[in-house]
């Protein structure tokens, strides 16, 4: 029998969930054009596979920070360094918009696909780029969510707080010998790549679904996770999610977990923190949601 070695795992801080029966994230992985050129450079000369990526941060982005300006939310987009420097006045927007930037690799290449020397240097290259241009990220996530061990070990040495690419819990939970890194759990399911992405060159997806769907799949997995007190971190694309009525559906998404009563809407960071928390800080936070979250119904 092959042997799988996963990282070693320990339990979140107690009181991560405040008062609240679930948590909520909202999250935007700001790809642009990368994840196509990292298939093959040569789609760069591609106009139409390029500009169908390009509405992310030309579009997308304009009207996703509108929305949470609307909404009094706080979202984390994950840039990959090569986007933000090919659009940085996308970057700058989010910064100015109090928004948490986290780190989503270099060039977007499939790590697995790599040795881990390459995986540090990019690694290292595109986290390095990513602080001169002003962010300061506190958390990573694996492109395609695909990485290896040696993954988790460039991410707890960079000194970040979390990472969001594995999928065997729907509760956070910490990694490392120490317990000192973060782990949010994501799924397939909760990513609207799996439902809107389509292009005839490179084949990145075959499916565009109606928004009410993905409405429905996100809402009525929010709604089970409040009995098993989970965490639903929701992952967008400014290039898909960034269309009107895809956009709507985040909108609608947001209204409904608020609507709950009894679910909390965080960025990853601050989820991280509180996975993380010393016990004396854990139960104090848990106190203070106790004394001001709304009752659940």
């Amino acid at each position: 029998m092959i042997d799988v070695h996963y990282p070693e795992r320990h339990a979140p801080a107690r009181g991560w969930r405040g008062n609240a029966a679930a948590i909520a994230a909202v999250s935007f992985d700001v790809d642009a054009e990368t994840p196509v050129l990292a298939v093959d450079e040569r789609y760069a000369t591609h106009l139409s596979s390029m500009s169908h990526q390009a509405y992310g941060p030309r579009v997308g982005i304009p009207r996703i920070l509108d929305l949470l300006r609307r909404l009094s939310l706080q979202a984390t987009f994950f840039f990959p360094a090569a986007s933000a420097d090919r659009w940085p006045q996308a970057l700058e927007a989010v910064l100015a918009g109090g928004h948490e930037v986290a780190y989503h690799s270099h060039r977007h290449r499939p790590l697995v696909d790599l040795s881990d020397a390459e995986q540090e240097e990019d690694f290292q290259t595109g986290l390095e780029l990513l602080r001169r241009m002003g962010a300061r990220p506190r958390g990573y996530r694996a492109p395609l969510w695909q990485q290896t061990a040696f993954t988790l070990e460039l991410v707890r040495n960079a000194g970040l707080l979390y990472d969001s690419s594995l999928m065997d819990d729907d509760r956070p939970y910490r990694v490392g010998p120490a317990g000192e890194l973060a782990e949010l759990p994501v799924h397939w399911s909760l990513d609207d790549w799996e439902q809107y992405a389509f292009l005839p060159a490179p084949d990145i997806g075959q499916n565009i679904e109606a928004p009410s769907k993905v409405l429905e799949l996100w809402t009525g997995e929010l709604e089970a996770m409040r009995s098993t007190g989970s965490l639903c971190l929701i992952c967008c694309h400014p290039f898909l999610s960034g269309r009107p009525s895809r956009l709507r559906t985040v909108e609608r998404f947001v209204e409904f977990a608020r609507g709950c009563g009894d679910v909390e809407l965080l960025t990853c960071a601050q989820i991280a923190e509180r996975v993380l928390a010393p016990a004396d800080k854990s139960r104090a936070a848990s106190h203070r949601s106790c004394s001001h979250a709304p009752k659940r119904r």
